[in-house]
């Protein structure tokens, strides 16, 4: 069953009935020795980076979810939540991240090379390009449109992370993952068939690949 993690920021809603239209069975809730009992974690997210740490912390689950992942258990961050499994983040002055993917975030210029604007927050519909075709949240999935609403991205340290990305002003990671921690900039639950596909091939890993 997958547990969804409610520390006061995430859109519950639209990611609860997203598994329900997959037919995979999930719990809401805030408390670490409930969500101890799933077999997958999603940590959903819309706001800001410090706020999301601060609510974190306050819940008592930011050393949690730490351990969840580095016992290698299956972990997907959405949007905010992709943003908050990194080191840190410049959003309303550096704060520390979970530290389970290296890299920074950093608030989108909207300044291509060549001097172009580009509007910011990035916002809409946006072509996924795939760098991993062959991993696991990727399975099934030859690209498509998907939907991005985000003001800051991240800057991935290991090449190796970087699954997916979109094109805007820059290429701008869409999907990252290293070893059971996945994750996604843009919204799954609100893009799709591609978005369906992708928290499908998480749920199914969580559950064994069934």
């Amino acid at each position: 069953m997958i547990g969804i993690i409610d520390y006061g920021m995430g859109n519950l809603h639209s990611v609860s009935k997203a598994l329900e239209r997959l037919n995979y069975p999930y719990f809401i809730s805030e408390n670490a020795e409930e969500l101890s009992e799933a077999s997958g974690l999603i940590l959903p997210g819309v706001g800001s980076f410090r706020d999301g740490m601060a609510e974190l912390d306050e819940s008592g689950l930011t050393e949690f979810v730490r351990q969840w992942a580095k016992d290698g258990k299956p972990l997907l961050g959405i949007c905010l939540g992709m943003q908050l499994l990194f080191d840190e983040s410049e959003e309303n002055g550096n704060t520390k991240g979970l530290g389970l993917l290296r890299g920074r975030v950093e608030k989108l210029t909207g300044m291509s090379a060549t001097s172009e604007r580009y509007k910011v927050p990035h916002m809409g519909w946006n072509e996924l390009h795939i760098s991993q075709p062959e991993h696991p949240f990727m399975q099934d999935l030859a690209g498509g449109h998907v939907y991005f609403v985000h003001s800051y991205a991240v800057k991935t340290e290991d090449p190796s992370d970087l699954v997916a990305y979109a094109e805007y002003y820059e290429r701008i990671p869409a999907v990252v993952a290293k070893n059971s921690v996945w994750g996604t900039q843009f919204h799954p639950e609100k893009s799709s068939q591609p978005g369906m596909t992708l928290l499908r091939n998480f749920a199914r890993t969580a559950e064994g690949g069934e």
